[in-house]
């Protein structure tokens, strides 16, 4: 696998650049994916000589590059969150009262999300992101940041559960 990574890195980079792009910019918007896309690259070309062939496919340490890159934005990732939460907030004008009862506003559940997605460690959203925008399973995300997979299930579940109470709230409100 390493001397596949060295010799096919423009391979390498074709079939997996598109997609660590778009989990970038839904992280992080589309001004700063593209350097974090580029970025990721970069350093894995730096370090293809590391690569571990026994972690099988090269995804899952592309999308620790970039994750650990999306790190360092963190502020960014948190106004961007902020941001998508304020502006999916439902409108509390005069035309409330013209609402379907037992509607669910989708766009207060996104903003929910959004700000539940803002609230969660750092650490728990890697993980949550990596399984739900990124494709990766379990397995994937906890070689992607390089932890044991118990502490990625446990993550997960824990960034879940403040998913689900995010979700619970709307439906609450919906009733």
């Amino acid at each position: 696998m390493r001397e596949l990574l060295q010799d096919r890195f423009a391979e390498v980079f074709d079939r997996h650049y598109e997609h660590i792009y778009a989990y970038a910019a839904r992280r992080l918007g589309p001004d700063l994916a593209e350097d974090v896309a580029s970025e990721t690259f970069l350093v894995a070309y730096d370090r293809r000589d590391g690569f571990d062939a026994a972690r099988g496919d090269v995804r899952p340490w592309l999308y620790g590059i970039a994750s650990n890159l999306i790190m360092r934005h963190s502020r960014a990732e948190a106004r961007r969150l902020k941001a998508f939460a304020r502006s999916a907030e439902p409108d509390s004008g005069p035309d409330d009262t013209e609402l379907v009862p037992g509607r669910v506003d989708a766009g207060g559940a996104r903003g929910r999300l959004a700000a539940a997605l803002n609230r969660l460690s750092l650490a728990d959203r890697d993980v949550l992101l990596l399984v739900a925008w990124a494709g990766l399973n379990q397995q994937e995300a906890a070689a992607a940041l390089g932890i044991p997979p118990g502490t990625a299930r446990s993550r997960l579940h824990r960034a879940r559960q403040e998913m689900r109470k995010a979700l619970e709230l709307d439906s609450e409100v919906a009733q």
